[in-house]
C-alpha cells in the first residue's frame, strides 16, 4: 500500500475514533452531569446581570451572585407555582367535565349512525350477509378484533397516564435534590467564572484556540438566538391564545393556550395541528359561535406570525424546516420527548461547526497532515 494512503487511513481512523468516543462519552456522562451543565448555562445567563450589580451597584462578586440567584430562581419559582396552581384547576375541571363531553360524542354518534344514509349502508351490509352466510362469521370476527385493539390502546393509555402521574409524585424528593444541587453549583460557578472560563480553555491546544472560538461566536448567534427566537414566539401563540379563549368565554383557557403553545414548535403544522381539528368538530356538533370565533382566532395567529417573526429571526440563525423536522424526529427516536429540543439545538451545533471551518480542517488533516 502507498504510504500516503497508508497515513491518510490512519490519520482518518484516529479522527473517527476520537470523534466515537467523544460522541459516546457525551452520551454516557451527559445524564450524570446535566445538573452541572444546567447550572453552566444559568451562570451564564446571570453574568451580565451580575457584572451589572458589580459594576453599578458596586456589590462584591458573591453577594451580587446571591442576589441575581433569588431574582432569576424566586422569579421563575412565583411565575410556574402560579401556572401550575392555575394549570391543576383546569385539569381538574376538564376531567370533570369529560363525562358530558363522552354523552356528548355518543349522542353525536347515534344521531350520525341512525341517518338515512347510514341506515342504507346497514341495510346494504344486511343484505350482503343475508345472501353470503359464509362472510358472517368473518365480519364479526373482524369486529372483535376491532373492540379488542380499540379496548386495549384506551387501557394502555389510562394506564401509561396513571403511571406517569405516580413516577411524577414518587420523583418529586430527587427533582427538589438536583433543583438543590443545580442552585449550589450556579452559584460556586457564577463565583468563579472568569476562573472557570481559564481552566476550561486551558484544555484547548493552541492550534484549536482560533477554531473554537469561532464556533462559540457562532453558537452563541445560532444556538442562543434559535432558542430565544422560539420561546418569544411559542409565548406570543400561547397570549393570543389564551386571550382569545377568555373571549370566547372556552373552559380550561389556560391549558388549552399552553398545549397550543407548545405544539407551535412543530415547523409548518404549529397550531394548525390542534386548531384545525377543533374548529373543524365544533362545527360538525352545531356549535357555529365557537366555529366562528375559533376560526378568527385562527387567522389572527397566522397574521400575527407572518409579521412577527421576520423581526424575531431576524437575530437569529433560522433553520430550514425539513431539516428540522427531520432532527426533532430523530431527536424524539433517541432522547424521547427531551428530543425534541436536543435534535434542533445537535443540528445548529452542527451547523457552527461546518460554518467555522472544522470539517474542512479534519479534511485537511486526514488528507495532508495539517489542519490549514
Amino acid at each position: 500500500m502507498d504510504n500516503v494512503l497508508r497515513k491518510r487511513l490512519l490519520r482518518g481512523t484516529w479522527v473517527l475514533l476520537v470523534l466515537i468516543l467523544l460522541i459516546g462519552g457525551f452520551y454516557w456522562v451527559l445524564p450524570l452531569m446535566y445538573p452541572f451543565l444546567i447550572a453552566w448555562l444559568i451562570a451564564y445567563a446571570m453574568n451580565p446581570f451580575v457584572r451589572w450589580l458589580q459594576n453599578a451597584v458596586k456589590l462584591p462578586r458573591w453577594l451580587a451572585v446571591t442576589a441575581a440567584l433569588l431574582v432569576y430562581f424566586g422569579g421563575a419559582g412565583v411565575v410556574l407555582s402560579a401556572a401550575i396552581t392555575r394549570l391543576v384547576k383546569e385539569l381538574i375541571s376538564l376531567a370533570e367535565s369529560l363525562d358530558q363531553h363522552i354523552e356528548n360524542w355518543r349522542n353525536w354518534f347515534v344521531e350520525w349512525s341512525q341517518s338515512e344514509g347510514i341506515q342504507n349502508i346497514i341495510n346494504e351490509i344486511n343484505r350482503f350477509v343475508a345472501d353470503n352466510p359464509n362472510y358472517e362469521n368473518t365480519i364479526n370476527q373482524n369486529i372483535d378484533n376491532t373492540t379488542s385493539t380499540i379496548s386495549s390502546a384506551i387501557s394502555r393509555l389510562l394506564s401509561g397516564l396513571l403511571s406517569g402521574i405516580v413516577q411524577l409524585l414518587t420523583s418529586l424528593p430527587n427533582l427538589g435534590l438536583i433543583l438543590v444541587v443545580i442552585l449550589l453549583a450556579a452559584f460556586f460557578i457564577s463565583k468563579n467564572w472568569e476562573r472557570h472560563i481559564r481552566f476550561l480553555a486551558g484544555f484547548i491546544p493552541p492550534a484549536f484556540r482560533k477554531t473554537a472560538g469561532e464556533v462559540w461566536r457562532d453558537l452563541q448567534k445560532a444556538l442562543f438566538g434559535y432558542l430565544r427566537a422560539q420561546f418569544i414566539m411559542i409565548s406570543i401563540t400561547a397570549v393570543i391564545v389564551l386571550i382569545g379563549l377568555l373571549i370566547l368565554r372556552v373552559d380550561s383557557a389556560f391549558t388549552y393556550a399552553l398545549l397550543i403553545g407548545l405544539v407551535d414548535l412543530l415547523p409548518y403544522l404549529g397550531v394548525g395541528t390542534v386548531m384545525i381539528p377543533w374548529l373543524v368538530y365544533a362545527y360538525m356538533t352545531g356549535d357555529l359561535r365557537l366555529g366562528i370565533g375559533l376560526s378568527i382566532l385562527y387567522g389572527v395567529i397566522l397574521v400575527a406570525r407572518q409579521l412577527i417573526e421576520p423581526k424575531v429571526l431576524a437575530s437569529s440563525v433560522g433553520l430550514d424546516p425539513l431539516p428540522t423536522l427531520i432532527a426533532m424526529f430523530v431527536g424524539l427516536k433517541l432522547f424521547g420527548v427531551l428530543g425534541l429540543i436536543i435534535g434542533p439545538v445537535s443540528f445548529v451545533v452542527v451547523g457552527a461547526m461546518i460554518r467555522a471551518g472544522v470539517l474542512r480542517d479534519l479534511r485537511n488533516y486526514i488528507v495532508n497532515g495539517r489542519l490549514r
